[in-house]
């Protein structure tokens, strides 16, 4: 499946405009005052350093993002909204105008989404008339700076679990609503198996899966009961919650259902004790086929630690751990000019400078097919290995289709495969080979950066 339509993920994806920061909009209404706002503009995004205890990023988001800029727009309620602020007192009636009629009709280059990607390279270009350029940098800086988190946090858990199935579990635990939706994708094509959130799995086609919570269990007059009558209503999906009362009979009433239920659920105490103990007890009892999935607040080294210590788990429900990035829950993902009217842009800030002119970023290889290194140039230079930028909207148009969830799904399993090994551990190297070339630092130089 092809997406000729980015599906959105807003509310409302046709009044998103204003879902910026107000410095944008004073930014678009001085550059027509001053007369720049058509200039023409390069913008680059990047991540300036890894989350902590990160080795590399898996880079998401892409497909809302580029849904967002064709579609974005200003509601007649919105500009009449903001055109009598104080801000804008002095700014010429006809610009508010304008917004009304505001389309992005800009050129967007990007990594693929799914790709693993590392800071201080570019991420996605945008050239565009300066005053859509800038209005778009909330918007995309949003839509792109949640899902690679999480993505990049949903790729250690899947390293962790060594094949084994995970689930989504965050909605409930999510910053919002909206954070359902975003972490349900981001991490279905980071290697996750299927989600518990029900309309994220219904618009994007990711599997649903649900277990049952203890107050099925306390909502019956015993616990076999509860069991036989789920068993019973949901014969397909049947997964018993078995630590309501006490895990060891829980299992044993779990596994007297007929026909055989497919799976228990574990949410609490020594996990690894406890799926031992479940295991035993399943096999003892002729209910090899049942699967053992747990959950309660895992994360990449909690799931490392169980199956080290020789846990029988078959699956694992990740939820809070995942939806927050609780160990990283920020990531420094930022937008910046780097070229106005074919002349470089830069910035000198300690901790901030920024590299001048459009780039573009080759990936070398190894004979083995492992990622050696990146070289960062500029956007009309070539360089040896493969160029991750490809173009994704020109002229405020799709570039062709954008390729479905599985199939970003199956790409960043690619890319994280070829990542060599000492990349992919939990406690990894972050020492991944990237320098700029010889005619970039010589803008740089030329523009006063060293």
């Amino acid at each position: 499946m092809t997406a000729e339509t980015p599906v959105s993920l807003w509310p409302d994806p046709d009044a998103l405009g204003t879902v910026t920061d107000l410095y944008q909009l004073t930014m678009m209404a001085g550059y027509a005052a001053a007369g720049i706002d058509q200039s023409d503009a390069t913008f680059e995004l990047f991540v300036r350093k890894l989350p902590p205890n990160r080795s590399y990023m898996i880079f998401a988001g892409l497909e809302q993002a580029v849904g967002t800029l064709l579609g974005l727009r200003f509601s007649d309620e919105q500009v009449e909204g903001i055109r009598h602020w104080p801000v804008f007192s002095a700014i010429d009636p006809t610009w508010f105008d304008s917004l009304k009629q505001f389309r992005f009709t800009g050129d967007v280059w990007s990594v693929p989404e799914g790709s693993v990607v590392f800071a201080n390279e570019p991420l996605l270009r945008v050239t565009a008339p300066l005053a859509q350029a800038q209005l778009v940098e909330t918007i995309l800086l949003a839509s792109l700076g949640y899902p690679t988190l999480v993505a990049s946090k949903a790729s250690r858990i899947v390293e962790a679990a060594r094949g084994r199935s995970v689930v989504d579990f965050g909605a409930r635990r999510g910053h919002g609503p909206q954070a359902g939706f975003l972490n349900a994708r981001a991490s279905y094509l980071a290697g996750f198996s299927a989600t518990s959130h029900v309309e994220a799995a219904r618009r994007l086609q990711i599997p649903a899966v649900g277990t049952m919570a203890h107050a099925w269990v306390q909502s019956f007059g015993d616990e076999p009961t509860a069991f036989a009558t789920f068993a019973r209503l949901f014969p397909r999906a049947t997964t018993l919650l078995v630590d309501t009362y006490d895990i060891e009979q829980g299992v044993r009433n779990a596994a007297a259902i007929e026909p055989a239920i497919q799976a228990i659920r574990i949410d609490s105490g020594d996990l690894v004790a406890a799926s031992k103990s479940a295991r035993a007890i399943l096999d003892s009892l002729d209910r090899t086929g049942v699967k053992i999935l747990v959950s309660n607040d895992l994360d990449e080294n909690k799931i490392a630690e169980l199956l080290d210590a020789g846990a029988p788990i078959d699956a694992f429900g990740v939820g809070t751990e995942l939806i927050t990035s609780r160990d990283a829950p920020a990531i420094s993902m930022v937008y910046k000019l780097v070229e106005l009217d074919g002349v470089g842009r830069i910035k000198k800030s300690a901790g901030k400078r920024t590299y001048p002119m459009a780039k573009q970023v080759y990936r070398s290889t190894t004979s083995a097919g492992k990622f050696a290194g990146d070289r960062v140039t500029r956007a009309d230079e070539s360089a040896d290995g493969t160029s991750l930028l490809v173009p994704v909207i020109q002229s405020g148009r799709l570039v062709g289709n954008l390729p479905g969830l599985d199939a970003i799904k199956e790409y960043c399993r690619a890319q994280r495969e070829s990542l060599p090994d000492r990349f992919r551990q939990i406690e990894a190297d972050t020492s991944y080979p990237l320098d700029y070339s010889e005619a970039l630092e010589a803008e740089a130089v030329k523009l006063g950066l060293k």
